[in-house]
């Protein structure tokens, strides 16, 4: 093995950065860091939080510690699978370091995939889809399409624009809530606002922040899942308060809502080939929000389907007090299995069926209700929505945990 140099530390801090920047969670980045360094020949410690990267490289007597201030981003599964590639060819020893250090900087600078308008149909599918999975009604659908679509233009131009971190969620939920008070005024009472203003928006919902920062502190990561935690929490309560304002804005504008004359679904949108091909749908948009590549959709259509099915079937046997959990636990596990199953099939990391396929699953719906339901002084069901919401992401992240000694990936990453 080659001596380490300059050029090898400089690959692991730049491999460290790009994995955090394109959604790798702190126990996979922390795994793959230390195992890239010890290919090198370098003995590193790695600290991984959602702000910050701490990299000690132990040589003997001159011990260094780096630290990396990096800022919590979404998730480019795109990039994900092309870094995973990269540090495959690393670990062969089929490029250098000098060319894979200009790779990293390419790849970096490159253009994430469905940029553009193509994140405004992500955002459209995504929330007209959720609408038909909450019991929405068709017009609830064209609202929740339409509505998901501006907000897929608030979320392009927020990103040109600086100064304005942390504003984006709650402009979203304000735009959303006043759309859907509006929509039932112009309709008479057939829009079914909570459902609009909820959909319109679950992209947005911290659900799987929240499922993923369970699963870090069940592995003991506690830093980093506390932090990505108490992240999830406050972009929960900015939503929450721009659903508020929303809501008031458009009852002082509009006056109080009509009686509803929303009934439940029937016919076409209450079939299940309605329900299968929303899932695929669903499942396009999340592919298209995450930056997927193309070739990988196949799986991601899979996990969505398979998982969405499983949960469903179970969610129909099992009891009223249950159905939330163990259909949840249910989905994740097999969530958890299909990517494990593509990790093993493909070589490549399993979060790329797994995120999308999670999506679906996610309890953030469940803790948006519970904050507009304390907005509404309801601190009853509330408490409940809030507990059920918990219980609800610590059984998928259980699903997950079983999932991965059932079939191990076989991969770091």
């Amino acid at each position: 093995m080659e001596r380490p140099s300059s050029q090898h530390t400089s690959i692991v801090l730049r491999a460290t950065q790009l994995l955090h920047s394109y959604g790798t969670p702190a126990h996979r980045l922390e795994w793959v860091v230390s195992h890239l360094a010890s290919s090198f020949g370098l003995d590193v410690q790695v600290f991984s939080t959602p702000t910050s990267i701490f990299v000690s490289f132990e040589n003997g007597e001159e011990d260094r510690v780096r630290l990396l201030r990096v800022e919590p981003g979404g998730v480019d599964l795109g990039k994900l699978v092309d870094i995973d590639v990269l540090l495959d060819e690393i670990h062969a020893g089929t490029v250098t370091p000098g060319e894979a250090i200009d790779r990293m900087e390419a790849l970096d600078a490159a253009a994430p995939r469905w940029s553009g308008p193509w994140g405004i149909v992500g955002h459209a599918l995504a929330a007209s889809t959720a609408a038909l999975f909450f019991g929405g009604q068709p017009i609830d659908v064209g609202l929740s399409l339409i509505l998901g679509a501006l907000i897929g233009v608030l979320e392009a131009v927020s990103a040109r624009r600086h100064g304005v971190a942390g504003l984006f969620e709650p402009l979203a939920a304000f735009l959303a809530a006043f759309g859907s008070v509006l929509g039932a005024h112009l309709s008479d009472g057939a829009v079914n606002d909570g459902v609009v203003a909820l959909a319109s928006i679950i992209v947005l919902v911290p659900g799987l922040s929240l499922t993923v920062a369970l699963l870090e502190l069940a592995t003991r990561h506690l830093s980093s899942g506390t932090s990505r935690l108490a992240g999830a929490a406050s972009v929960f309560l900015t939503i929450a308060f721009g659903a508020y304002l929303g809501r008031f804005a458009g009852a002082a504008i509009f006056g109080d809502l009509p009686p509803s004359s929303a009934v439940e679904p029937t016919g076409w949108i209450a079939a299940w080939w309605t329900t299968g091909a929303a899932v695929v749908l669903a499942a396009t948009g999340f592919a298209m929000l995450f930056r997927a590549r193309l070739r990988e959709l196949p799986w991601i259509f899979g996990a969505a389907s398979v998982g969405f099915t499983i949960a469903r079937f179970v969610s129909s046997v099992a009891t009223p007090e249950t159905r939330a959990v163990m259909s949840a636990f249910a989905g994740a596990l097999t969530v958890g299995l299909f990517g494990n199953l593509y990790a093993r099939v493909a070589d490549r990391p399993s979060t790329v069926p797994l995120l999308p396929g999670l999506l679906v699953l996610v309890p953030g719906s469940i803790g948006y209700r519970a904050l507009t339901a304390f907005a509404d002084h309801n601190a009853l069901m509330g408490v409940e929505s809030a507990a059920q919401m918990l219980l609800v992401a610590a059984a998928l992240v259980g699903g997950l945990l079983v999932a991965n000694a059932a079939l191990p990936p076989r991969r770091i990453l």
